[in-house]
């Protein structure tokens, strides 16, 4: 059965672009995965990253719901960004700006020989540039790491975007009372180093360059053959 994709609620606010679903996934490096194990409905969040036309996440070989989406457990994969609390004269009508999607399908294994490069290639999404300031990873990091993919495809996702204003009715408004939206955005800290790592190392470029609302992530494909 294929999965309803259309918004059942607010239809106004479902939106068919995919440059708009792809802003959203390439905003936030987390995503929480769903599907049914040992008869149950589980939800799970996990790093993940749009390489292309995929999500992609990744974990350890040993992990037991990594390797049941591995074995074609159908799944969803959603994202949702709080992008401002809208704050009405009521109770009633406050509400929240957000971008929340969810994208349908199956996760499958990517193939040995193209690990290391989707690795590398999710590395650069959660810190761009890092790739280049780290030693490669070694064959026994590669046999322990599980990378999974799952397509996006043109009729396999849902995107819902609230941006409006308060809605109040004209007696509230008519009452007085302050109305409007607080913004809402994620941001980079101040680096903190580890207990370990001794005080004359600088801080390499790749964090250096982790300032502002975390949106900087690229969306690209997989290079290489």
């Amino acid at each position: 059965m294929e999965p309803n994709t259309e918004v059942s609620r607010l239809r106004e606010k479902q939106i068919h672009e995919r440059v708009r679903l792809d802003a959203l996934l390439d905003s936030t490096p987390l995503v929480t995965i769903a599907f049914i194990r040992d008869g149950h409905p589980v939800a799970l969040p996990i790093g993940f990253a749009r390489i292309g036309d995929e999500v992609v996440i990744h974990g350890s070989t040993g992990s037991p719901w990594l390797r049941e989406l591995a074995a074609g457990a159908t799944a969803s994969a959603s994202v949702t960004a709080l992008d401002g609390i809208v704050v009405a004269r009521s109770g009633f009508e406050s509400s929240f700006r957000y971008r929340s999607a969810v994208v349908f399908g199956t996760f499958t294994a990517v193939a040995a020989e193209a690990k290391n490069r989707y690795l590398t290639t999710l590395m650069d999404h959660f810190i761009p540039g890092r790739s280049a300031e780290l030693r490669g990873s070694s064959s026994k990091e590669l046999a322990a790491t599980l990378v999974l993919a799952m397509p996006i495809t043109g009729d396999n996702w849902s995107l819902k975007v609230s941006n409006g204003w308060p809605e109040d009715g004209p007696d509230d408004v008519a009452a007085g009372g302050w109305a409007g939206v607080v913004p809402v955005t994620m941001t980079y800290g101040e680096p903190l180093r580890a207990p370990d790592c001794d005080r004359v190392i600088p801080v390499p470029p790749s964090v250096r360059s982790m300032t502002g609302e975390v949106t900087n992530r690229p969306g690209g494909g997989v290079g290489g053959p």
